[in-house]
């Protein structure tokens, strides 16, 4: 089984039979199979609502729980008919990057899985840094959307729920 590096430099398994049966345990439907032509992330598309993941293709497994967030912080509706690259929309990314940590978090996993050196246009460590201090980018979204809460006794990053209605 390949393993990821992390970087405190420690050694975590490949998580990603663990992230596909949590995504379907929560509702969304994910399809693992060969992608024909370029996606915007290596090995994963959404096709009308549904993320598909190609196993051949894929080089990050926490780019599943980033693709993910995007179809979760969606409404229902609007979730049912996303198709391709719907990362286009600048406060449903930072509602997809929160969901991705909680849902890492959730996971056990460590969120460097999710925020790997090679993306989010090298922001990874900054988002890490601020996530590691509390600042939560995308939290108001969450809240927004129903999805968790700032304050209380099970504040973000505990999920309330983890599609949005």
């Amino acid at each position: 089984m390949p393993r990821i590096v992390s970087p405190y430099n420690t050694y975590v398994p490949d998580p990603r039979a663990q992230i596909v049966t949590f995504l379907r345990e929560i509702g969304l439907t994910v399809h693992e199979r060969a992608i024909p032509g370029a996606t915007f992330l290596p090995g994963l598309t959404i096709d009308r609502g549904v993320l598909v993941v190609d196993e051949s293709r894929l080089l990050y497994p926490g780019d599943i729980l980033h693709e993910a967030g995007h179809l979760a912080v969606l409404p229902a509706e609007a979730r049912q008919n996303a198709d391709g690259d719907i990362g286009d929309d600048g406060g449903l990314e930072m509602a997809a990057i929160a969901w991705s940590y909680a849902a890492a978090l959730h996971l056990g996993l460590d969120p460097s899985v999710v925020f790997h050196a090679d993306g989010y246009k090298d922001g990874s460590s900054s988002l890490l840094e601020n996530f590691a201090a509390g600042c939560y980018i995308g939290l108001p979204v969450l809240v927004w959307a129903g999805m968790t809460a700032a304050t209380g006794a099970r504040p973000f990053p505990f999920m309330t729920r983890w599609l949005r209605a």
